[in-house]
């Protein structure tokens, strides 16, 4: 069990240290085109070495550290220096755009992933506040950011938007993982924890043929079949056996389910109606209704699935052997 637990506890730190290595791949990619984007098509040399220094910084700490660090106390580390580091982009456009915020989005999830309950409501208590601080300084303050037209506001927005959608699809995709695994484990522990019982193949199959020497006894001599609404519940309450045990039986010899086992019945009791009586003087109707059958497009489906042929065509076989000479 501890060998299992040790298995476990490695996979999931692997798929964490996963999403850490692809998350820092990921906001690389990002950070380079938006430093792109504010000095080539919006000049914004404040903001431009701004996001040069996040990812130069980013990038050579996690090259330092990469080979060995706790994961913990790396995520709760960043989590806090990307909330201040994006505190600053979000005031230089609070005049222009409050989608800046939305980078901030992630880092519940990321605590979600990462940790307990707790800490999920800690950091999103933290988030909410740091945004209604940065209203708070906005409207108090001002510290003259560049301004930018509506259209380097759409082409930022639309940006950090898509961004945005990225980290956090990667986020829910390894939490999926991390999630199977623990379910996986879960189920594992759980199948420990049950009693193992051990039954011969002899002692099964004699049971299964003791049960369905009680099923055949009500088919035959109470004939249940012949009851509409008959079905594997009704014939569990009469035997005071489990439907699952019952179903066992019936597959064991021969029937693939309880239902085709019971239209076999049925099917072999319609031909023996119409095989003691004359259909000039009783309808079809009276023999399909008679067996079990509720309609009688329910009785050509099953008589054609079992016996292979259509009911039309049985009565074809069996007329001339009834036609007096």
């Amino acid at each position: 069990m501890i060998i299992t637990d040790s298995i476990k506890l490695q996979k999931i730190e692997k798929h964490k240290r996963d999403l850490i290595h692809y998350y820092v791949i990921l906001m690389s990619a990002i950070l380079s085109i938006y430093a792109l984007i504010f000095t080539f098509f919006i000049p914004d040399k404040v903001i431009a070495w701004y996001l040069y220094g996040g990812l130069f910084f980013m990038v050579y700490s996690y090259f330092i550290i990469r080979k060995n660090y706790n994961i913990n106390a790396l995520i709760h580390s960043y989590m806090i220096l990307a909330s201040f580091y994006n505190f600053y982009i979000m005031l230089a456009f609070w005049n222009n755009s409050v989608a800046s915020f939305v980078w901030f989005m992630p880092i519940p999830l990321a605590a979600y992933v990462f940790f307990s309950r707790k800490y999920v409501i800690l950091y999103s208590s933290f988030i909410l506040l740091t945004i209604i601080l940065g209203y708070l300084i906005s409207k108090n303050f001002n510290f003259n950011f560049q301004e930018h037209s509506r259209d380097d506001v759409k082409m930022t927005d639309t940006f950090v938007v898509i961004s945005n959608v990225a980290v956090i699809s990667l986020i829910i995709y390894f939490k999926d993982k991390i999630r199977r695994e623990e379910i996986y484990h879960e189920i594992e522990e759980k199948q420990q924890s049950e009693p193992r019982i051990t039954v011969s193949i002899e002692k099964d199959t004699a049971s299964a043929d003791e049960l369905f020497e009680k099923i055949e006894q009500i088919m035959t001599e109470k004939q249940a079949y012949k009851d509409i609404n008959f079905n594997i519940s009704k014939l569990s309450t009469e035997l005071e056996a489990n439907s699952t045990y019952i179903s066992k039986a019936i597959r064991q010899h021969g029937f693939p389910n309880f239902n085709n086992y019971l239209n076999t019945h049925r099917i072999n009791c319609v031909k023996d109606l119409l095989a003691e009586n004359d259909l000039e003087k009783v309808t079809l109707m009276y023999i399909y209704t008679e067996a079990g059958f509720s309609n009688q497009s329910t009785f050509n489906r099953v008589f054609k699935q079992i016996e292979k042929i259509t009911p039309s065509e049985y009565l074809q076989t069996i007329q001339p052997i009834k036609t007096p000479e």
